[in-house]
C-alpha cells in the first residue's frame, strides 16, 4: 500500500514553459526504471507552474528516489529552467484509492 509521497513544485523561467513541459515528459523512462516509485505524476498547474507528484510504498523508495537520475536532472537543469529553486515536500498519504 502506498503511504509515502513527494510533491515537487516549479516555477518556469519566462519563456521556458514549453522546455520545462519537455524537461517533465522526458524523465518518464528514468520514473519507469525506478523500482521503488508506484506512480510518477508530471503536472502543469498554470501558464509557468509544474510540478512532481510521486508514491511509494516505503520511505527507503522515496528517499531513493529523492536521491536518483531524475532528482540530479531536476537539479542540474534548475538553474536553466526554474525562476526559483523547486520545492519538494515530502508528503504522508492519509487514504489511498
Amino acid at each position: 500500500m502506498v503511504k509515502f509521497a513527494l510533491l515537487a513544485t516549479l516555477e518556469a523561467k519566462p519563456g521556458k514553459e514549453q522546455e520545462v513541459a519537455s524537461f517533465l515528459k522526458s524523465a518518464i523512462p528514468l520514473a519507469m526504471a525506478e523500482t521503488g516509485t508506484i506512480n510518477w505524476y508530471a503536472l502543469q498547474f498554470g501558464a509557468s507552474t509544474f510540478g512532481v507528484f510521486d508514491t511509494f510504498e516505503t520511505e527507503e523508495g522515496r528517499n531513493a528516489h529523492l536521491s536518483g537520475e531524475i532528482a540530479k536532472a531536476l537539479m542540474a537543469n534548475a538553474p536553466d529552467l526554474f525562476s526559483k529553486d523547486p520545492v519538494i515536500q515530502k508528503v504522508d498519504l492519509l487514504a489511498v484509492k
